[in-house]
């Protein structure tokens, strides 16, 4: 059974920086195309970060690119979301998710991921 594992939510102020961890356990393979996807208030879901375990390209939304890095322990099977310089739009309930290949490639598409996880909350606040 897949499971995936959040960790490394909570409050923070303007500024500062949280580091979000994703455990990844049970997927049948060790290539995957795997995530982060962020919730705001109110608003949809939407692909924060995105990372090929094959070739080990990254990808980011253009509003967290240069603050939010995406990086992994493949001995740990975990995933990680390094934010720092966090903002108050930065808040939501943050969620990983694994996609398998899909032809010949890795990537996330958050309307066709395979697993998710069940979320953890960021909020950015003085």
């Amino acid at each position: 059974q897949v499971q995936l594992v959040e960790s490394g939510g909570g409050l923070v102020q303007p500024g500062g920086s949280l580091r979000l961890s994703c455990a990844v356990v049970g997927f049948f393979s060790d290539f995957y195309a795997i995530g982060w996807f962020r919730q705001a208030p109110g608003k949809e879901r939407e692909e924060i970060s995105c990372l090929d375990t094959s070739d080990s390209n990254t990808d980011y939304v253009d509003s967290v690119r240069g603050r939010f890095t995406i990086s992994r322990d493949n001995a740990k099977s975990t995933v990680y979301l390094q934010m720092n310089g966090l903002k108050p739009e930065d808040t939501g309930v943050y969620y990983c998710a694994v996609r398998g290949r899909r032809g010949d490639y890795y990537y996330c598409d958050y309307t066709d991921m395979d697993y998710w996880g069940k979320g953890t909350l960021v909020t950015v606040s003085s």
